[in-house]
């Protein structure tokens, strides 16, 4: 059996090779004849995998240790009989971690009030559920907009999107990619935000029209970006605009890579049957178990210091604006980071 992985895939190297000659490879680098064959690819968001890649190949599954399955061709997969496996919610409790950190940040540096302010989170799934239960637990009105979860559970929890963006003083997206969501935040979208609102983006760069979003930039409060279009060739001018800029690692917390590591390996050893690897978790010689944060009390700026001791976002800014053309380098060789939780 064969299996092709990205090399950058963390906590990976060693766990398959008693069970499978296993070949690494750079994600972007993985072309057609890696994949002849392959049973199995292992993936991060960087290897396109489409007709391209799998034509006339083995590959019978791909297993992706990431959330996102936008870099995968779905139909074309299924088609053709390949097996699609994500790993959903392995890195929620990184990106709610970004967002808090982010938003108490670029507040503190602008004077920004928040206690009591309405944060208006679009997409309520994994990474939206976690945000929504820090904020409430932080004290923020919170609005929900995620149109799939009121259909199946009722309007009454949940708002539109036009009432999200006209209350929101904090707009925090955290929708898939996909046709329904691609460019949604746009001229119209921009629009209709209070002036003052703090825009995040952490959840894909496309559901974003950069154009409609520098249109509007001189109405924001503040504006934090984690994913880009095009990347990683970042829109220069739209990365001089921003508070903070990072290159796509709102979710690169140990968690959020252990429990991706480990789903992409269960996944694929219970489809082979490689007994051992079921409940395959890496481990580490250090605790990274979450660090849990006392906010009981605490001021605005109290919990900023706080947040910010736990995760000093401003040096992933500060790293990549004085090397944007090394996106892919930051990413790949990230310092990852403990997660942080409130009760």
């Amino acid at each position: 059996m064969r299996i092709v992985a990205d090399a950058h895939i963390p906590f990976l190297k060693g766990v398959f090779e008693p069970y499978a000659d296993v070949v690494y490879k750079a994600g972007p680098e993985i072309c057609r004849e890696d994949c002849l064959d392959a049973d199995v690819l292992v993936t991060r968001t960087r290897t396109r995998c489409n007709a391209e890649l799998l034509e006339g190949t083995k590959v019978k599954m791909i297993s992706t240790a990431t959330i996102g399955t936008d870099h995968i061709d779905l139909p074309w997969c299924a088609a053709h009989g390949i097996e699609v496996f994500n790993a959903a919610g392995c890195n929620a409790g990184g990106v709610m971690n970004y967002v808090f950190s982010a938003m108490y940040g670029v507040a503190s540096r602008k004077k920004i009030p928040l206690q009591g302010a309405k944060l208006g989170i679009v997409g309520v799934g994994h990474v939206g559920r976690r945000v929504e239960r820090m904020g409430r637990k932080l004290g923020f009105q919170i609005l929900r907009c995620d149109p799939p979860r009121a259909e199946k559970e009722g309007p009454e929890d949940f708002c539109t999107l036009d009432e999200l963006l006209a209350e929101a003083q904090i707009v925090t997206m955290h929708v898939p990619l996909d046709e329904s969501t691609r460019g949604m935040a746009n001229d119209d979208f921009f629009g209709k935000m209070r002036p003052g609102t703090i825009f995040i983006n952490a959840a894909r760069g496309e559901v974003v029209d950069e154009a409609a979003l520098l249109r509007a930039r001189p109405k924001l409060g503040a504006l934090v970006i984690d994913t880009w279009c095009n990347e990683p060739d970042v829109n220069q001018h739209l990365l001089s605009e921003c508070d903070i800029a990072t290159p796509h690692i709102a979710g690169y917390s140990y968690q959020g890579k252990q429990n991706g590591t480990s789903m992409a390996v269960r996944a694929v050893a219970r489809r082979f049957g490689f007994q051992g690897l079921e409940h395959f978790y890496p481990e580490t010689e250090v605790d990274l178990h979450p660090v849990l944060i006392d906010v009981a009390g605490k001021s605005q700026g109290q919990v900023a210091s706080m947040l910010q001791y736990n995760y000093p976002i401003f040096t992933d800014d500060f790293l990549f604006r004085t090397d944007p053309q090394g996106f892919e380098r930051l990413r790949s060789f990230y310092q990852y980071r403990r997660e942080f939780y409130v009760e």
